[in-house]
């Protein structure tokens, strides 16, 4: 018997005015931490030993598409763009060389960044270790930021947000995709049952991903305007809960998916 899995996720896209917008950041103040971004980076660096990784890339590899090709909706060419959490290339790889002109590919994990695949000929590319929560660009200075199922990590989405929208220059976009609040409930729910069950009691299993209703409210208190927002749903048949755990493991799409204890869930 195959078991459904749903993995929700939100594709978003704005374009920025922001001549009558100012914002202060106070990166790192007031934050809970809820990811451990050192772990995360010692993930990711061991993900990308992996030598057949294209049997876990398969959902990346799809989203990733996904939000290439809005790009591509947008008729102009983009000066300076840059693929914020690139991993291996999901975005970039399809990217063309009629609407990017200047690419930085950016990612936490050099590793990663070393593997991740280049656009076509005619598209200038540069690479560069960065971490998402703390954006190095120079005020005004890009023209395209898109980003992948990476930002559902970041501890403080909100300040991310006002980093993008303070190097993007008054006609800038900001394109992506990220995990909605809904992903993996069928998994969250049977453990716990399970818990319930045999505990007695629940306990967090799945990390928290951002409800789909408050990523445009955050995105609008940042200053983007002209706003597009849908939502896309996935179904995946595994043949058991085990099946699924190795591929977000091996794939680190969600890291510590299942945070077993000792005796807890068999």
């Amino acid at each position: 018997m195959t078991n459904m899995i749903s993995l929700q996720f939100c594709k978003f896209s704005f374009l920025l005015h922001k001549r009558h917008f100012t914002t202060t950041l106070k990166i790192g103040q007031n934050v809970i931490n809820v990811f451990d971004r050192k772990a995360k980076l010692i993930q990711k660096s061991r993900a990308s030993n992996i030598e057949n990784f294209v049997v876990y890339d398969y959902l990346k590899e799809e989203v990733g598409w996904r939000v290439a090709d809005r790009i591509l909706d947008i008729n102009r060419k983009f000066k300076n763009v840059v693929d914020l959490g690139c991993g291996r290339g999901y975005i970039s790889r399809h990217i063309l060389a009629d609407s990017v002109e200047n690419l930085i590919m950016c990612d936490m994990s050099n590793s990663t960044l070393e593997q991740a695949s280049l656009p076509e000929t005619g598209v200038n590319v540069s690479k560069q270790v960065v971490n998402e929560e703390e954006l190095p660009f120079e005020e005004d200075s890009l023209d395209l930021v898109v980003s992948s199922l990476t930002l559902h990590w970041v501890n403080d989405l909100p300040s991310t947000f006002k980093q993008v929208i303070r190097c993007l220059k008054k006609d800038g976009a900001f394109m992506g995709a990220l995990f909605g609040g809904d992903t993996l409930y069928e998994l969250r729910s049977s453990l716990q049952l399970a818990d319930s069950e045999r505990l007695g009691g629940l306990a967090s299993h799945i990390s928290p991903f951002t409800l789909i209703n408050d990523i445009g409210g955050l995105l609008s208190q940042a200053g983007f305007t002209l706003l597009t927002m849908d939502t896309d749903e996935l179904l995946i048949g595994y043949p058991s809960m085990f099946e699924l755990i190795w591929d977000l493991k091996e794939s680190y799409i969600v890291k510590n998916v299942i945070m077993f204890e000792q005796n807890k869930v068999y």
